[in-house]
């Protein structure tokens, strides 16, 4: 199996996803520039977490117009498997590929924490190895993690069940008010959403630094399955 990794300049947890798909589950990684026009024939797409130019203007405004993007695009509306990690959530979210957008931190401050995630939806490529309800612990790291859309596409995310993860407590609980559960005052406690088809996914929280027991019991490989899943769909449409 095949995995194409976007890095720009500014990525900085592209070599976690490189490592969790190369090394842990033994696919072969393509790192993609985000200047070229070749995904590399992926069965898998990530855009990875970290300041894709610096951040600058806004997240994910500048990357979108990267010359890559257009290739993600097609790829993603041929119904390839696509996810966006923190920035790459940002960066779907500016190209419209996903709704929404994300903004500050309620507190106006970076956080850099474990969380807990619940799995809301499992017809994705990413998810269908979890069960609903199944709990992810992983970390964040943002400064821009709050999800915000308009009343009607809030509207539509929960009707059509398009919103794949939400910030709970270690019991599974969902509070959009506890700032201990849903620490960026994300809307409905969203951390992660897809779109209709489900093959396009993208999140906040880091999945890919909960991978493996090795790197402790916090998280320990709770989000193993959410990589293991993607190439097991791949290899079964391929």
């Amino acid at each position: 199996m095949r995995v194409s990794v976007i890095r720009f300049p500014g990525s900085n947890c592209d070599h976690d996803i490189e490592h969790v798909y190369g090394s842990v589950l033994g696919a072969t990684v393509e790192v993609v520039w985000h200047k070229d026009t070749d995904l590399q024939r992926p069965d898998v797409v990530v855009l990875p977490g970290g300041f894709s130019y610096g951040d600058y203007l806004r997240t994910g405004a500048l990357a979108r117009v990267s010359p890559i993007m257009e290739e993600v695009r097609s790829f993603s509306k041929k119904g390839g498997p696509v996810i966006g990690i923190c920035n790459g959530f940002q960066i779907l979210c500016e190209c419209e590929l996903l709704p929404g957008a994300l903004l500050r931190n309620v507190n106006t401050q970076f956080l850099s924490r474990f969380v807990n995630i619940k799995i809301e939806r499992v017809t994705t490529p990413f998810t269908k190895a979890y069960q609903k309800g199944d709990i992810i612990t992983c970390p964040v790291a943002h400064g821009e993690g709050n999800y915000f859309c308009d009343e009607e596409t809030l509207k539509r995310l929960e009707g059509e069940g398009l919103i794949t993860f939400r910030y709970c407590d270690s019991s599974g609980n969902v509070d959009p008010k506890d700032r201990r559960s849903n620490p960026n005052g994300a809307m409905n406690s969203i951390a992660g959403i897809s779109n209709p088809k489900g093959n396009l996914i993208g999140l906040m929280p880091h999945p890919e630094r909960a991978a493996e027991l090795i790197v402790g019991s916090i998280g320990a490989s709770s989000g193993l399955k959410l990589f293991e899943s993607s190439l097991s769909e791949s290899a079964a449409t391929s």
